[in-house]
């Protein structure tokens, strides 16, 4: 037999977790004020996360061709996380093309 949800249980409240249902001074947001880094700035350390991750795949493998003490595994790791910071990437483009191609399709 399963127990009824109630809630969110353990005693955590709509006001305890910054809600401010009725207006009563819970989580706000004063127009111009941020709570950390914008979006554009986010973007921006992604784009040079990708980068720094290309070049740190392309270094180990040309260290690797000239016979530089680097080890296989490194080139092979260093190598997917690049593929995978770029299918990232791809996949980032994909969702924010949806998104704006929905805003777009709303007028």
């Amino acid at each position: 037999m399963t127990a009824p949800i109630n809630g969110f249980g353990g005693g955590i409240g709509a006001r305890r977790i910054g809600l401010d249902v009725a207006g009563e001074g819970g989580f706000r947001l004063q127009q111009g004020q941020t709570d950390g880094p914008s979006f554009g700035d986010t973007l921006k350390r992604a784009l040079g996360e990708v980068s720094s991750a290309q070049d740190n795949a392309q270094d180990y493998v040309q260290r690797f061709v000239r016979g530089e003490p680097v080890e296989l595994h490194q080139v092979m790791a260093a190598a997917e996380e690049a593929q995978i910071s770029i299918e990232m990437l791809v996949e980032l483009r994909n969702k924010l093309m949806d998104a704006y191609r929905s805003v777009v399709n709303m007028g």
